[in-house]
């Protein structure tokens, strides 16, 4: 028996199976489990048959027949490749189009994804090799790279008018869910009431009930949030002030300035989630709450919305207090936000690459959310949200009016979401939040006209007053 200590090969020298032919339905074997991955580099013929202490015709002969299966090929002045895929593993080669009468793709007509088809290549793997030229750290940045978050304090301060102290109040986060879930166990105490908007983000309170808080919902108007339904005893109260997660619309600055002020006097910690503020097409985006009363403001930010979740990195600005609890959270439980998607991000913006992302994203949206609303409007179909964001709501009256346009937009291939399940409590919205960024432009043109007849065939035009939003 002979085995091969950089390959899963063992060869019977007593079968009566030829050697090549052993070699090679072990080397076949090893591809389709997984044991080798499509990509691995095969030693060379020589080198193999130096391991294994057979000759060279050997493993010549397993490689020919190999390579004439279409298990391995060569790459002149490279080496010999696997090219299989194993089962289970995800196969990079292009998919056969669907078989006719087959169900078709969706178009994802979702919200909360981002315009993640309109990253620029170039810059992309730019980004990617200039953060590979960086030494691997020998030890966590629990608060972030340091690099990362002054890129973060640029960026607020361009882009949110946000000015912060780097060393004092920027944290690096794993996004807007894990910095919650951070809050919740550090700052926060199991039982403390946490106040969330009505409809909102539902996984911010998954993270916060899983850490023992109770959530109260809070319902908002026009003007955002309602202050007087806030339970006296609540310990925090979370928002996204800047364009309300799902109904699209923002605080107003009187309600702003309520909500800090009655902050103040509650002893409230007001978590700001601006998951998408720098998308603003018609005027300034109002104050942060942050900018307002930083004593008693959380600022979450993420790149989620707008890049990629691929980076996995958000930010977090907050009181000294709250910084160093999440540190000494940290520090405890040796944890820390990832630094790699930390160090593209860096790199995006030392090549100005993330300040023509952000311009090329305004422009584009903008210009499908104008499509967006003239359709709409001379369809007679009512809408509500800014002109900001990814998405805007259709408003419908009642859960199974929702249910409905769901299902038979899935039937024509359109993925749809409903405002229903945005609710922690009994739904009081119903309709459909329609995002505009995750699908291409083409596939926004086309599923337009079908979404449209959909709603004059469930929803009558009549009952769709023009925009009141």
């Amino acid at each position: 028996m002979s085995e091969s200590p950089a390959l899963p090969v063992t060869l019977n020298r007593e079968s009566t199976v030829p050697l090549a032919v052993q070699l090679a339905e072990e080397l076949r074997a090893a591809a389709g489990d997984g044991r080798l991955r499509s990509g691995d580099r095969l030693p060379s013929t020589r080198a193999l048959a130096v391991q294994l202490r057979v000759s060279r015709t050997v493993t010549a002969a397993a490689y020919e027949q190999l390579h004439a299966e279409g298990w391995i090929t060569g790459k002149h002045g490279s080496g010999t490749y696997v090219t299989t895929a194993p089962p289970g593993f995800p196969d990079a080669r292009p998919r056969p189009a669907p078989a006719p009468g087959a169900a078709p793709s969706l178009v994802d007509l979702r919200p909360g994804s981002p315009w993640a088809g309109g990253i620029d290549k170039p810059a992309w793997r730019r980004a990617w090799r200039g953060a590979a030229d960086v030494l691997p750290l020998a030890r966590h940045e629990r608060a972030g790279l340091p690099a990362y978050r002054a890129v973060v304090a640029e960026h607020l301060l361009r882009h949110r008018g946000l000015r912060v102290s780097v060393d004092e109040s920027v944290l690096a986060t794993g996004g807007t869910t894990a910095a919650v879930a951070e809050l919740a166990a550090s700052v926060l105490r199991r039982g403390d009431v946490v106040a969330v908007e009505e409809p909102g983000y539902q996984r911010a309170v998954q993270a916060m009930e899983a850490a023992g808080l109770r959530v109260v919902p809070a319902p908002v108007d026009e003007d955002g949030l309602l202050l007087d339904v806030i339970p006296a005893g609540a310990r925090a109260v979370y928002c996204s002030p800047a364009h309300q997660y799902p109904l699209g619309r923002r605080m107003s600055a009187e309600r702003r300035v309520a909500l800090v002020e009655r902050a103040r006097r509650a002893g409230w910690l007001v978590i700001e989630d601006d998951y998408d503020g720098e998308l603003r097409y018609d005027v300034a985006p109002l104050p942060l709450l942050a900018s307002l009363a930083p004593d008693v403001v959380v600022h979450l930010g993420t790149t989620s919305k707008i890049l990629t979740p691929t980076l996995g990195a958000g930010w977090m600005v907050a009181p000294p207090t709250v910084v160093s609890a999440v540190l000494a959270h940290r520090e405890a439980t040796g944890t820390s936000p990832a630094p790699a998607g930390q160090l593209v991000l860096v790199e995006l913006a030392r090549n100005g690459d993330l300040g023509r992302h952000l311009r090329r994203l305004r422009r584009e949206l903008s210009e499908r959310r104008t499509f967006l609303v003239d359709a709409l409007s001379a369809a007679g179909v009512r809408f509500l949200g800014d002109d900001a964001g990814a998405h805007l709501v259709i408003p419908l009256p009642s859960a199974a009016a929702e249910d409905r346009l769901i299902a038979a937009a899935a039937a024509r291939g359109l993925e749809l979401d409903g405002l229903a399940r945005h609710h922690h409590g009994p739904p009081t919205w119903f309709g459909i939040a329609l995002g505009y960024a995750a699908c291409s432009r083409p596939q926004l043109t086309t599923a337009l006209p079908a979404l449209l007849a959909l709603l004059s065939e469930t929803h009558p035009p009549s009952s769709h007053p023009a925009n009141l939003g």
